[in-house]
């Protein structure tokens, strides 16, 4: 069980520029400030991956999610409501703001886990972080904080341990045109499956 001790050491982390290893609904994964490019930085060299490849946002509440994205279109909301929380990461038109540097050449990533169990108190987080998963990049994801790289756990300022976890990373859907269009896309199939998918987008 994550206390409420250990929820507010991982805002602090987070609010100082550090680098925290935690939990989702999926992973383990590393994060930090979207906006602190040295923590940024910092993490990406601890996982051994290349700056400038985009990284979804996470959010630790759907309300805390819509209360921050510079604001989707109805029928983009909609699609949202129905695909988070859970372990899915949307695609989303980059619309500026202050997340926009986390922006890919597709869109703006967010997700938004669903947090239950021993999980439960990380959605009392109050901002998003920067994710990435926690291993070391081209190597398999990590479902228990054993399976963590040794030097990943050793680099980081803050070890949240939430048991284990499926390992399969989140599906990712392309809602870049869906307002548009009503066009959306499949772009990575894992921890939800294509169907499971295509249902809720059909609701």
């Amino acid at each position: 069980m994550i206390s409420d001790e250990q929820l507010a050491a991982f805002e602090r982390v987070v609010r100082s520029g550090g680098v925290a290893l935690f939990p989702a609904d999926t992973v383990y994964g590393l994060g930090c400030d979207p906006g602190d490019p040295g923590a940024i930085e910092r993490m990406y060299k601890l996982k051994g991956r290349e700056g400038g490849r985009p990284s979804a946002v996470m959010f630790f509440s759907l309300d805390l999610a819509l209360e921050s994205l510079p604001r989707p279109g109805e029928r983009t909301s909609a699609a949202i409501g129905r695909l988070l929380p859970g372990p899915v990461t949307v695609v989303l038109p980059d619309r500026g703001g202050s997340l926009s540097s986390a922006a890919g050449e597709l869109g703006l990533g967010v997700r938004v886990p669903r947090l239950e169990g021993v999980l439960a108190a990380l959605a009392r987080m109050p901002l998003p972080v920067l994710q990435t998963s926690a291993n070391p990049s081209g190597a398999p994801d990590a479902a228990r904080l054993s399976d963590v790289d040794t030097e990943i756990v050793s680099g980081v300022d803050i070890v949240l341990d939430g048991g284990e976890l499926s390992g399969l990373p989140s599906t990712v859907v392309d809602l870049t045109r869906y307002d548009q269009t009503g066009e959306w896309r499949l772009l990575r199939e894992s921890a939800l499956s294509a169907d499971s998918i295509t249902k809720l987008m059909g609701a």
